[in-house]
């Protein structure tokens, strides 16, 4: 049963990744990745908040939001991917804005999820 609620999870979260990703690239003329660093932002922050509640939160809910649909949503290959792309660019500042931003943004945002359950 795990199984399939951490499929299901994962059949929402990964479109909603492609769709967020296509959406918020598209407003912005740069070679930043704004797309990916939004999904993986956001999922850190759900991903806190699911912590956060803790052992109050049953097992199988995390399997589907936790592990499914945050797993889907969030990607750490896309993200190493378009790095290693804007530094082949020689996009150096972008690929080192891109790690910066994207590991203080994704901690702070886990740990404002974190907050914000309890």
């Amino acid at each position: 049963m795990t199984l399939v609620l951490v499929f299901a999870g994962a059949i929402v979260g990964a479109p909603l990744r492609y769709l967020v990703d296509r959406a918020v690239q598209v407003r912005h003329d740069s070679v930043f990745p704004w797309g990916t660093m939004t999904v993986n932002v956001f999922g850190c922050m759900v991903l806190g908040f699911l912590a956060g509640l803790g052992t109050s939160l049953p097992s199988a809910l995390a399997a589907l939001l936790g592990t499914g649909f945050c797993g889907a949503l969030t990607t750490y290959s896309t993200f190493s991917y378009e790095t290693l792309r804007l530094v082949e660019q020689k996009a150096y500042l972008y690929a080192v804005m891109n790690v910066l931003i994207s590991l203080i943004a994704g901690l702070g945002a886990v740990f404002l999820g974190y907050a914000l359950a309890g």
